[in-house]
């Protein structure tokens, strides 16, 4: 079994609260993949706004 990143775990964490403003407690409680889907959510949004054509986002996947 492994273990995800701690430091990981934090990136996503930041990017939704930043993006979404939810309490770090809720989406700490969120299961792995459902965060995974949240960032790719937030990711596709800043695409169509145009927020992030130019930068690579490290939450896209690929």
């Amino acid at each position: 079994m492994s273990v995800y990143p701690e430091q990981r775990l934090y990136e996503e964490a930041g990017f939704i609260a930043y993006y979404f403003h939810w309490k770090h407690e809720d989406i700490m409680n969120m299961e792995h993949r459902e965060r995974r889907k949240w960032c790719d959510e937030i990711s596709k949004i800043n695409r169509k706004m145009g927020d992030e054509k130019d930068r690579k986002n490290p939450f896209d996947v690929f």
